[in-house]
């Protein structure tokens, strides 16, 4: 098999930047993989202003955002390459995210495939959930198949993005389900004070845990729900943060809390799989680097499993980088999304291919 390199690009529900990530992959014995170079986008206010509300947009101006958002992610690749100077296959997209309910059959990701190609004239690989969905699956966590193929050493893969997902295996499959929101929840936070984010959790560091605060959090039927299972952004709107609005208190004393809410659902969520007190937990996304939330939820863990921090590439842009490989893993026609993480009616080459 050839060497592919490819650009990832990932768009999260946290809204904290467009991730660019140029890798290559190869198989040999097993699949091997670099990140060659990577770049964070900052999005344009006005892009964040309408991908924040799409609810509100009319059909005519959903299309308009989704050719916008082509428009964007291709001359971000353009800029970025001609920085990289890297030889480039394929542009592999996961798109931002508008709608996702797959117990409606439907899921919606912009960032038009024919105006990437347009703009950059390389072929496009996105699209990546509806097929899934449309054969009864949730179309999400897609990445566990990546934490399979690329990372076989760990027991656990844990993303602190937006959301916050796990994957691991059990019985010789591979399971996968987003355990709980994750920044999207401390940002929204966050914005109350004028700031982006609480940055390494020092905010919530000052704060004290709210128990009825806590308890309702933890009460929610969404955590006693079988997996597989996904969260649709819209769902922890109109559920999580109308209750946390609702409580009286301090934003700090809220971070607080929520960190602790946060860190006991995904105590819960390995504690119930792990099989011995060797288990290594590879941790990624943004949450990495919330330094408060990770001791807190190492603390936890001893002595039923550890955190392993990769290097700091790895951590931003692991999501990138394996939807690069879900692209290479489409254009050889070989299984990228997992009927057991998923739950549909089987596994699957997802995924729609756009070329001159």
């Amino acid at each position: 098999m050839k060497e592919y390199n490819v650009v990832g690009v990932m768009s999260g529900t946290s809204l904290d930047g467009l991730d660019l990530a140029h890798c290559s992959f190869k198989k040999n014995s097993k699949w091997e993989y670099s990140i060659n170079s990577v770049l964070d986008v900052k999005y344009p206010v006005n892009l964040i202003q309408k991908l924040k509300n799409p609810a509100s947009l009319s059909g005519k101006d959903l299309q308009r955002l989704d050719i916008e958002f082509g428009e964007f992610v291709g001359e971000s690749i353009n800029k970025f390459l001609k920085t990289a100077n890297f030889k480039t296959d394929l542009i592999a997209s996961h798109g931002h995210t508008i709608f996702h309910e797959p117990s409606h059959g439907f899921t919606t990701q912009i960032g038009n495939g024919n105006v990437i190609l347009s703009i950059t004239g390389l072929p496009v690989v996105n699209d990546f959930r509806s097929y899934d969905v449309a054969l009864g699956g949730e179309g999400a966590p897609l990445v566990p198949v990546g934490d399979r193929l690329l990372f076989p050493e760990f027991d656990f893969c844990l993303n602190l993005g937006g959301i916050a997902n796990i994957s691991f295996e059990q019985n010789k499959k591979r399971l996968a389900y987003d355990v709980v929101p994750f920044n999207i929840l401390f940002n929204n936070l966050a914005e109350k004070l004028s700031k982006e984010y609480d940055d390494g959790g020092r905010l919530a560091s000052k704060g004290r845990i709210l128990e009825g605060l806590l308890e309702e959090l933890n009460n929610l039927d969404y955590y006693k729900m079988d997996y597989p299972k996904s969260l649709d952004k819209s769902w922890i709107e109109d559920k999580i943060i109308l209750i946390i609005d609702k409580h009286e208190a301090s934003i700090n004393d809220k971070l607080r809390t929520v960190s602790e809410h946060l860190s006991v659902q995904i105590f819960n969520a390995i504690s119930g799989v792990a099989t011995n007190s060797a288990s290594k937990v590879l941790v990624t996304g943004g949450g990495a680097f919330n330094n408060f939330f990770i001791e807190n939820l190492r603390n936890k863990l001893k002595p039923l499993a550890s955190l392993v921090l990769p290097d700091e590439n790895l951590i931003k842009f692991k999501e990138a980088m394996v939807f690069a490989f879900l692209g290479v893993l489409k254009m050889e026609g070989l299984t990228n999304i997992l009927s057991s993480v998923t739950g549909a009616s089987r596994d699957t080459c997802s995924g729609v291919i756009y070329s001159n």
